[in-house]
């Protein structure tokens, strides 16, 4: 249903408020490179900062502007059941395609518990949903046996690993037997993620670099290993540089770099610091991209 490279946005904000004029331009960015589809409202959109008229308004825009060119993966995970079939009934209503949902986060969930949430949210909004698992984020891992029973879901027709343990990729695609898809959630290893037989990857760089990370998940998809290598290890730096301090804190700062929008970042997360901001300008130059100005 879905594949290849798919950008989970940032989400722009100009004095303190969403900044839709920037924001449908760089919807607009995203798809005149030929991202596979966008995800608005997760981590990257910094979704744990927004209201729920926020987090709802931001897919409405999203879907509105796309205006079905691409499919719409809406973020709609949370640590309360209860909210997250409230998001994905809004995401569903406003005409999302699917849905992203993170694991359950600070609550620290059994397997059993981890299982009833995803499955309460599947049987109460009848919408494509991708389970997404980041244990570095919620303090908890998805085993490959409750991914596994999850799979048997109708609706749930995915899961975004951003574990970048192969071994555990390599088992729970096996647990799965098909019936389900794998996105790699780590931008640095989306070629072995590929190569062991996911369909794609939910990046973050692709933000900054659509055409690069496209030319890794199109050379994986038609199998050449050579070319989907060189573009891999091409973006080694970047992949690098965006994760120097917390998710979206790097990205948000190379794209206001850009000039694509306002360095506005909402608390707790902070602006990147002078000094990194040095280092990404040079790198974005090293890239081939052209940096406005050296600190957002």
């Amino acid at each position: 249903m879905f594949h290849g490279t798919i950008t989970a946005l940032v989400t722009p904000f100009r004095n303190g408020a969403i900044d839709e004029t920037a924001f449908r331009a760089h919807l607009e960015r995203q798809i005149d490179a030929g991202v596979q589809a966008v995800v608005p409202a997760g981590t990257t959109g910094e979704a744990a900062t927004l209201s729920f008229s926020e987090h709802k308004r931001l897919i409405g825009i999203t879907v509105d502007h796309v205006r079905g060119r691409i499919p719409v993966i809406a973020g709609t995970g949370s640590n309360n059941t209860a909210e997250s079939i409230e998001l994905t009934q809004s995401a569903k209503s406003l005409g999302a395609d699917a849905a992203l949902l993170i694991s359950p986060y600070y609550n620290k969930p059994t397997q059993e518990g981890i299982y009833q949430h995803y499955k309460a949210v599947a049987e109460a909004v009848h919408l494509p949903q991708i389970i997404y698992n980041v244990p570095g984020r919620t303090n908890s891992n998805i085993l490959p046996q409750t991914v596994s029973l999850l799979s048997r879901i109708a609706n749930i027709v995915g899961i975004k690993d951003a574990t970048a343990d192969m071994e555990q990729l390599n088992a729970t695609i096996g647990a799965c037997e098909g019936r389900i898809d794998f996105f790699s959630g780590d931008d640095a290893t989306v070629l072995p993620f590929m190569a062991l037989g996911g369909c794609g990857v939910i990046s973050v760089v692709s933000n900054i670099a659509p055409e690069a990370m496209l030319r890794v998940t199109r050379a994986a998809a038609t199998s050449d290993w050579l070319e989907a290598r060189t573009a891999q290890l091409a973006l080694r730096g970047l992949n690098r540089m965006m994760f120097v301090q917390s998710n979206p804190i790097p990205v948000k700062a190379a794209a206001a770099m850009m000039g694509w929008m306002e360095k506005d970042i909402r608390l707790p997360l902070t602006t990147l610091p002078e000094t990194l901001c040095n280092e990404m300008h040079a790198m974005l130059t090293d890239f081939g991209l052209t940096p406005k100005r050296t600190q957002p």
